[in-house]
């Protein structure tokens, strides 16, 4: 092992927690397009571009420029949100008519904050206020509908909600007030509303269960019942979101609008920052002192997120994701007829999950494989690789992590 990987190896299992566990094999330096390199000089084909935040790719100058100029001649990365700043302001402006343009009409106001996770505790405490005070729901007894096998955060409410073991045994007691269905069940919908009912919250794709894919036309029916019902539809769409599933929001398959979008990864172009948006009638519940944060909607992430926004209008990744994830769709198609190793393929745009058969080797194992081939991606639960590379990877690199993906999998 490298002298300089090695320090840094050892380093990292003296002062970081065990919540992680990188392989030691390399340490990840520098970033160009869909590149990264290590420590060691290595380089590597991105396949999972941080979970769809670096959906822009590495080094993207448009997004540098914003940055840098944000720190150079304004000079504010913070700001006390008990002022009005600049970025901030025009952030919110350029979010929603960006939801405008692409089939979110009316969701005038924008809530940012800093993660995904922080932004779905926005969202559900939204949704329960509104529960009070507009559907009038008796005090503290307001309901959250959720899916089996989301991944919302990690955070209390987020594992609350979640129906994987290990992100929830030993931190209880967990919140009350959440019902769990399966995914892509009207009929478990149905049965599960009642009075007390203040929202539904739903991936319109599962990622972190495995890019589970639901039947066309269920966004759509799911808002159907919540109309009906009087009950809040919210779309987490932090991983889907952006262009990611060929579409700019996974929500546009259905032509489709929720009540309130939770909004993340890509958002930033790399750079930390979320946000809930919906229409003022819902968000307006929310008076001075009821939510906040200090760097939600900070003036560096904001001038990196408007950067962000003008290059997905201008370079259209949903396009880019339709196009190519068409091809790359069908070419593992053919690596899967013959592989003994594949049960299953699963692709929407740029999202793709790779299930391996039950009875064999686990996806962590050839994800291990992957990495020696110079390809980066990360298995999610036991059986599925998930890849969503950049929207800026070209055919020739898809060519090539095709040309990794059949040795290891042949």
């Amino acid at each position: 092992m490298n002298k300089r990987r090695r320090n840094l190896v050892e380093l990292a299992h003296k002062h970081l927690p065990r919540n992680y566990a990188p392989p030691d094999d390399f340490v990840l330096e520098k970033g160009s397009g869909c590149y990264l390199k290590d420590v060691d000089g290595n380089t590597y084909l991105d396949m999972l571009a941080c979970y769809s935040a670096a959906n822009a790719g590495y080094g993207n100058k448009e997004i540098i420029k914003a940055v840098l100029r944000q720190i150079t001649e304004n000079s504010i990365i913070c700001n006390a949100n008990c002022f009005w700043e600049e970025q901030k302001i025009l952030f919110a402006r350029d979010l929603a008519e960006f939801c405008s343009n692409f089939g979110l009409s009316g969701f005038d106001v924008v809530l940012p904050m800093n993660s995904g996770a922080e932004a779905v505790e926005t969202a559900l405490k939204i949704a329960r206020k509104w529960g009070y005070l507009r559907k009038s729901i008796d005090a503290d007894k307001a309901e959250i509908i959720c899916c089996e096998n989301n991944f919302h955060g990690r955070t209390l409410s987020a594992i609350s909600m979640s129906t994987v073991a290990q992100y929830k045994n030993h931190f209880g007691p967990l919140i009350p007030g959440i019902k769990t269905i399966p995914f892509a069940d009207i009929g478990a919908l149905n049965a599960a509303i009642n009075p007390n009912t203040a929202a539904f919250l739903v991936e319109p794709v599962q990622g972190e269960g495995g890019v589970i894919i639901p039947p066309s036309g269920y966004l759509a029916k799911v808002r159907g019942i919540c109309n009906k019902s009087n009950v809040l539809f919210i779309l987490d769409e932090i991983q889907s979101g952006f262009g990611r599933t060929g579409k700019m929001f996974a929500c546009n398959y259905d032509g489709v609008s929720p009540d309130m979008i939770i909004l993340g990864k890509a958002l930033g172009g790399g750079f930390p920052i979320s946000a809930v948006v919906g229409r003022p009638e819902i968000m307006d519940v929310l008076e001075p002192g009821d939510h906040g944060s200090t760097f939600g909607g900070n003036p560096l992430a904001c001038a990196a997120a408007r950067a962000s926004l003008s290059f997905m209008r201008r370079h259209r990744p949903d396009k880019r994701a339709a196009e190519l994830g068409f091809y790359f769709k069908n070419k593992l198609k053919e690596i899967a007829v013959q592989s003994p190793h594949i049960k299953e393929i699963r692709v929407i745009g740029l999202w793709i999950g790779i299930e391996v058969h039950h009875d064999g080797l686990m996806a962590h194992e050839f994800c291990e494989r992957l990495y020696k081939e110079g390809i980066l991606c990360k298995e999610t639960r036991e059986y599925t690789i998930r890849m969503s590379p950049p929207l800026t990877i070209s055919r020739k690199e898809l060519d090539f992590a095709l040309e990794k993906i059949r040795k290891v999998f042949m």
